[in-house]
């Protein structure tokens, strides 16, 4: 079975073609950084006006490059939730009218929930297990028991962490987005140098995450810490605030892991591309952690179709809504 995978949930305009839900045919994406660059984030009217721009193309250049007819297609899968609504709109259109010209069913999405099927495109890994999601709009530590069923353990109370380093990267001065720009200063950096807060919180709130304090402490501590005369460089900035972030989410996991008897766990989302995470915990020796490909973790709509063939609500009447938040799975 072959799904066209379609994600226009923030500023990547996406399409795919996979088969059997992991065969990855043809992966495309449109990328708007240049773009949003300037304003230090996504500006969520200019993110529609390009997806539109972008998908038709798109769309042509997948099937072509996955030498797939339209009308070979079985179904066609797209992101409904959650997401910049103008830029989700435009992805729902496309995979609509593509449905009415081919008579093909949709599939609606579930981002989180293909994020965290993104693993699976390359593992196979026994249900129940436990699911990290880190991006620049979430941080949640699920369980997943199935393809498309997942229950959310907990959230960031403020900040997700990729926000986080993007906003620690626009008021150091460092540029847009923040995450691959400290990923590769904090490379030559000592983490020990200085030392941020680490919320670990506790009670209702032990699975849950807040990254505000840390935020916070790197935005106002680090003019201190060079009046003082310590070792302040950016180098060593970003290496001891990605060691606190990511130490956070680890030990959230583990405690998480540990709880639930659970050992199994993957990590997913754009924050995954990190180096220093994907070194933690595919390196720990207190659970087994599965990590995409790198080229899996931002947004992509391989993982889109890859999910699609496993969802089995295929709505023929193309009557689907688009969502700016995660429905509650609580």
């Amino acid at each position: 079975m072959k799904i066209l995978g379609i994600d226009t949930s923030c500023d990547d305009t996406s399409v795919a073609v996979v088969e059997n839900g992991n065969r990855v045919l043809s992966s495309l994406l449109s990328s708007q950084v240049d773009v949003h660059r300037i304003f230090s984030g996504v500006v969520p009217e200019i993110a529609a006006r390009k997806h539109l721009e972008a998908i038709i193309a798109l769309v042509d250049e997948a099937l072509r490059e996955s030498q797939t007819a339209l009308s070979d297609i079985d179904a066609i899968a797209v992101t409904n939730r959650p997401g910049l609504v103008g830029s989700l709109l435009v992805g729902v259109g496309a995979a609509k009218g593509l449905s009415v010209a081919a008579d093909k069913p949709v599939i609606a999405v579930d981002h989180i929930a293909a994020h965290i099927y993104s693993v699976h495109l390359t593992n196979e890994i026994p249900f129940p297990y436990i699911g990290l999601i880190v991006s620049g709009g979430h941080t949640l530590i699920v369980r997943v028991n199935a393809h498309n069923d997942y229950t959310v353990i907990g959230t960031t109370l403020d900040d997700a962490v990729g926000e986080a380093y993007d906003k620690i990267a626009k008021h150091l001065g460092l540029g847009y987005p923040g995450g691959p720009i400290i990923d590769k200063l904090a490379a030559s950096g000592d983490a020990n140098a200085i030392k941020y807060p680490r919320a670990m919180l506790s009670g209702d709130d032990r699975y849950n995450f807040s990254f505000s304090g840390l935020k916070t402490a790197v935005v106002y501590q680090t003019p201190q810490c060079i009046r003082k005369g310590e070792n302040a460089s950016m180098e060593n900035i970003a290496a001891a605030f990605q060691e606190s972030a990511v130490s956070v989410l680890y030990d959230k996991t583990l405690r998480y892991s540990r709880d639930s008897g659970i050992s199994n766990v993957t990590v997913s989302g754009g924050v995954a591309c990190n180096s220093y995470l994907r070194k933690k915990f595919s390196e720990s020796r207190d659970f087994k952690a599965y990590i995409p490909e790198r080229k899996y973790t931002t947004d992509n709509a391989a993982m889109v179709g890859g999910l699609g063939f496993h969802v089995k609500e295929k709505n023929d009447d193309r009557n689907i809504s688009c969502f700016s938040r995660v429905i509650s799975r609580r």
